[in-house]
């Protein structure tokens, strides 16, 4: 082969190559942290989160998503590590999240469940302090074996936001789901407080929020307490949903998301009404001896 093909042939695959990366790179990245309910799940026991299902409602040919949350942290253990970093996350943590950020990618955060427990006890130590100000806490860690500075939720969901802004990533904070938890026929809301707290911090910080929290609350109030029970959860399990649980979070983040006011994330979101109305079809499917139908509409 003469060298000026040669030449041509290398010349050719150099543009085509570079054409490639370009597109790959300039793709965004919507990244997803979070605990098990944002956490693609299982399936045990028919449970998964929403984490799973937010790509049906996204352009995958203009926009990725890539789930990171882990199931069992909170906001603490997931910037911390803990044990999850160690013995259960294959995927990796903060640390790794923040390390592929770049500009013009989206982080998308919810916790709440998992910091309302205990911050020193022996088996988990993922609680958080509660509200959103400085307040810190000194505490043998039991679980790591170490020596340990404890925050407020808020604290650490600001450290999160600071450190995407720095690299030019837009934060969308949602407030944790509800749990399946009712009171005199009406679902107890707010998470204890930290549902308020973490769109306090999403205010304070002038970054995106979904008020997912009270969205889900809404429709399971119109749903009531027995159709919510048989079809986004199961008996056994107040915190974690089915699959037609996920969805209808999954669908209720979109949505959150197409009501923002110039956040361009929304412009990824495939919004015809068509495909939310067949999604929310297909969860209808999932629960064929309830016989109250669903009457969520978008």
């Amino acid at each position: 082969m003469k060298l000026k093909t040669k030449l041509w042939i290398l010349f050719f695959l150099t543009v085509v190559l570079s054409a490639w990366n370009f597109e790959h790179r300039s793709k965004p990245v919507v990244y997803l942290i979070g605990d098990s309910t944002v956490d693609e799940g299982s399936g045990n026991n028919g449970l998964w989160g929403w984490g799973k299902y937010l790509c049906r409602f996204f352009d995958s040919t203009k926009i990725s998503i890539k789930n990171y949350a882990q199931g069992g942290t909170s906001a603490r253990t997931f910037y911390t590590g803990g044990i999850w970093d160690k013995k259960i996350n294959k995927k990796g943590m903060w640390d790794t999240v923040s390390a592929k950020l770049k500009k013009g990618d989206y982080l998308i955060i919810q916790f709440g469940l998992n910091d309302q427990g205990l911050i020193d006890d022996s088996s988990r130590a993922r609680g958080t302090l509660r509200g959103i100000g400085d307040s810190s806490l000194n505490i043998y860690n039991k679980v790591t074996h170490q020596n340990e500075t404890v925050y407020s939720f808020g604290w650490y969901l600001k450290q999160y936001i600071r450190v995407s802004k720095e690299k030019g990533v837009a934060v969308i904070i949602c407030s944790s789901i509800p749990k399946n938890e009712w009171k005199s026929g009406k679902l107890i809301r707010g998470e204890e407080g930290f549902a308020s707290w973490a769109l306090e911090v999403a205010q304070k910080e002038k970054v995106y929020d979904i008020d997912l929290n009270n969205k889900v609350a809404d429709i399971y109030d119109k749903e009531g307490q027995s159709a919510v029970s048989s079809v986004y959860h199961i008996s056994k399990d107040h915190v974690h949903t089915t699959e037609a649980g996920a969805i209808l979070n999954a669908s209720l983040v979109a949505e959150g998301i197409l009501e923002m006011h110039h956040c361009p994330l929304k412009k990824y979101i495939d919004a015809d009404p068509k495909i939310i109305y067949l999604t929310m079809t297909v969860v209808k499917m999932f629960f064929s001896g309830v016989q109250k139908e669903i009457s969520y509409k978008k």
